[in-house]
């Protein structure tokens, strides 16, 4: 799934390339795509596009009079829409400008997730929006430590965890804890203040670097081109230590970790059974 960097870096993309049209048109192209019913999206018909942000892991489409909230899911994909067909593959809404541009939401596979959310007054207080965390690349170190100590949780859990930060999913949170030199699985609560330092370091370095490397692209990457040092690395040598990347496999992401940065040494089975690392 699209995280922060890449969803920061597609957002100021979109805004080069679609900013300030005015919309003309939205064309829901499948049932499951719209979640709200009030308002309508032809409240924004008439006003132009100011910009595309981005919360946490959504894109809002400012449109003045209400904005769009996306969320791509993991499959999903906005895009300017070059050919305008009347049936693209795997769509799930168009939005249609004065000037004859478009943009379009599409979905790979057949389960479809990504979901649009009209929204008027701010978006920032009301759902799907309203309970999130602070930005990740912008939380503070002392707030940091306030919400780590409000839990008692696995590491990698609270940082995949919107409400506690926002833009953080399963890669950026390998990534932070390897740089971190903390495992995985070592509960928040047990957390020391040079802990919590390397944490809020690693989190600030491990936006920034795919989030520059994101915006040298003309589109979002996908997850196996983005550069890391343990994200699905498993088997291979650990680049700061040369012991081999490990992971542990659930039913829908996969924690991978370097026993020598991260756990003393410690390897944990690969099964949902085993005795999690403190």
């Amino acid at each position: 799934m699209p995280e922060l960097p890449e969803l920061q870096a597609h957002a100021e993309r979109l805004t080069a390339a679609v900013g300030g049209r005015v919309l003309e048109q939205f064309q829901a192209m499948s049932f499951t795509a719209l979640k709200t019913v009030t308002p309508p999206p032809e409240v924004a018909f008439g006003h132009p596009l100011v910009a595309v942000r981005r919360r946490g892991k959504y894109l809002l489409l400012d449109m003045q009079a209400a904005t769009f909230v996306v969320h791509l899911m993991q499959g999903g994909r906005l895009r300017p829409d070059k050919k305008l067909a009347s049936r693209p593959r795997g769509a799930l809404a168009r939005w249609l400008f004065a000037d004859g541009s478009g943009l379009l939401l599409t979905e790979a596979g057949r389960e479809k997730r990504a979901g649009i959310w009209v929204i008027q007054d701010d978006p920032l207080l009301q759902d799907p929006l309203a309970d999130l965390g602070p930005e990740a690349d912008a939380v503070s170190r002392d707030e940091l430590e306030r919400r780590l100590r409000r839990v008692s949780r696995r590491v990698h859990g609270f940082l995949r965890d919107q409400r506690c930060i926002a833009g953080i999913g399963r890669r950026l949170a390998n990534e932070i804890c390897h740089r971190a030199g903390l495992s995985p699985f070592a509960n928040t609560a047990n957390l020391g203040p040079d802990d919590i330092d390397r944490l809020h370091a690693a989190i600030r370095r491990c936006i920034e670097e795919p989030l520059a490397y994101e915006r040298d692209r003309d589109d979002m990457s996908h997850s196996k081109e983005r550069p890391g040092a343990v994200h699905h690395r498993e088997g291979q040598p650990c680049p700061v230590c040369g012991d081999t990347i490990r992971s542990v496999s659930y039913s829908t992401y996969t924690v991978n970790y370097c026993p020598a940065c991260q756990t003393a040494g410690k390897v944990l089975a690969d099964n949902t059974t085993s005795k999690f690392l403190k």
